[in-house]
C-alpha cells in the first residue's frame, strides 16, 4: 500500500460574501445569506455556467452551481463550481469512463445466448 497522498484538485472557487447563518429558537439553521457584485454574477455567467446538454428530449444543464457551507475554522463561505478546472475535468473524465464500463458490461450481458 502507497503511502503517497493523492493531490486533490478544487474543482471551484469562493465568491462572494457569505454572512454568517441564523438559527432559529430550537438550534435548527434558518437563513443564510449571500451578497455578490455586479461583476461577480457577470464572471460566473461568463466563466462557471455547466455545459448544455439533451436528455430525453429536454434541454439540460447551463446552470451555475453555488454551495454554502462552513469553513473547518468556521467560517460561512460560498463557492462556485467551476466545470473548466483541472478538478472538475478529471472528475468529468473519471464518470465517463465509469458510464463507458457499465454500458460494455451491459451490452456483454445482452449478447449472451440465454
Amino acid at each position: 500500500m502507497s503511502n503517497e497522498k493523492k493531490e486533490y484538485k478544487q474543482d471551484s472557487v469562493l465568491v462572494g460574501w457569505t454572512d454568517e447563518p441564523v438559527f432559529k429558537d430550537n438550534g435548527d439553521l434558518k437563513e443564510w445569506k449571500i451578497k455578490l457584485k455586479k461583476d461577480e454574477v457577470e464572471q460566473m455567467l461568463k466563466n462557471y455556467v455547466t455545459d448544455v446538454f439533451e436528455k430525453d428530449g429536454k434541454q439540460m444543464g447551463g446552470n451555475v452551481l453555488m454551495t454554502l457551507f462552513m469553513s473547518n475554522a468556521g467560517k460561512a463561505c460560498c463557492r462556485v463550481f467551476d466545470p473548466n478546472s483541472e478538478g472538475a475535468k478529471e472528475s468529468k473524465a473519471r464518470k465517463e469512463e465509469a458510464r463507458k464500463a457499465s454500458q460494455s458490461k451491459e451490452t456483454e450481458v445482452d449478447s449472451l445466448p440465454f
